[in-house]
């Protein structure tokens, strides 16, 4: 018998729609505390409304409760965890568990597009889905997942692609490790290896700033006054930036603000390849690191991490950049 620990935090999954208004909010009693399950005979369920909110209302702390709550279910003999969880914030809330504990246990995510009472709801059949990828003796070391519409993806590179649509999550490049079927869980990638670590605090100030065209050094400099405790830029192309924006970089770096560069593009990786006024190449000379393969809210989440476990700057760039 496997014990699973189901973790409801609210989001579309939890909600209903108001027929008369259109408008989508969350219902008084979650709808997945009461349904009708179709799931394996040799798994048992302990279910816990733990919080429940709107994922835009998710932060590193509800994160860091989350965490905690799955050390505990470990420790008292849980064979897996499913969340349910918002979808506008569901990555990054997958990420920070990946990153802390993604070898803990099997943790596997999923949500809802369309909430509860809507036409061609999506929630019941993600949950039930969710819970047989938990239970799979396959699951186990591969990482937190995200399961939704037949699809299992890890939640390193796993990213929501659209705003509506019930196939939104992707993982860019590298598509979904594996699949769900009616009667079979197909993994088709292996998850690489990497770097854990565990935190017990969350604080830190890490903005993100999108480049563009045209861009000068005005916010850059705005930032330098203000008290940061990191940076995250999504920079243009393999890596680069305007020129413009250098003087103002190089002053946060000199008050020892790291700054992590992805790139904006939505597949690729950023790489220190151009070797002119802003390109990667300079850029990486100045002392920016280069998250290659995540985006920038997972990145920000890493370096929230590491500035929470107090890294050196070289135990910072190796984690960001494996």
């Amino acid at each position: 018998m496997k014990k699973l620990l189901v973790l409801h935090t609210g989001g579309t999954i939890a909600m209903k729609e108001d027929h008369l208004t259109g408008g989508v909010s969350p219902d008084v009693a979650n709808p997945l505390m009461d349904a009708n399950l179709e799931i394996p005979a040799d798994v048992e369920l302990v279910v816990e409304d733990i919080f429940n909110l709107p994922s835009p209302h998710v932060t590193p702390t509800e994160m860091l409760q989350l965490k905690v709550r799955i050390q505990d279910a470990k420790l008292s003999g849980c064979d897996g965890v499913v969340i349910t969880h918002g979808t506008d914030t569901l990555e990054e809330t997958a990420f920070f568990l990946d990153t802390t504990i993604g070898h803990l246990l099997p943790i596997v995510l999923t949500g809802a597009m369309r909430s509860s009472n809507e036409l061609g709801s999506d929630g019941l059949y993600n949950f039930v889905t969710a819970i047989r990828v938990a239970a799979c003796e396959e699951a186990i070391d591969k990482g937190v997942l995200v399961v939704m519409n037949d699809e299992i993806h890890s939640a390193r590179y796993v990213t929501k692609t659209h705003t509506t649509n019930v196939a939104t999550f992707r993982t860019p490049t590298l598509g979904p490790i594996g699949l769900v079927t009616k009667s079979r869980i197909i993994f088709m990638q292996e998850v690489l290896p990497t770097t854990h670590i565990d935190v017990d605090s969350v604080d830190g100030m890490i903005p993100i700033v999108k480049a563009y065209a045209g861009m000068h050094g005005e916010l850059f400099e705005a930032l330098s006054q203000s008290n940061i405790d990191g940076l995250v830029i999504e920079a243009l192309g393999a890596g680069n930036l305007p020129p413009d924006t250098l003087p103002p970089l190089k002053k946060l770096l000199a008050q020892s603000v790291p700054i992590i560069l992805v790139s904006r593009c939505f597949n690729g990786i950023a790489e220190a390849v151009y070797d002119y006024e802003g390109g990667g190449a300079q850029l990486q000379k100045m002392g920016i690191i280069f998250a290659n393969s995540i985006n920038s809210q997972k990145a920000r989440l890493k370096l929230l991490i590491a500035k929470n476990r107090q890294l050196t700057i070289a135990e910072l760039k190796t984690f960001i950049e494996n």
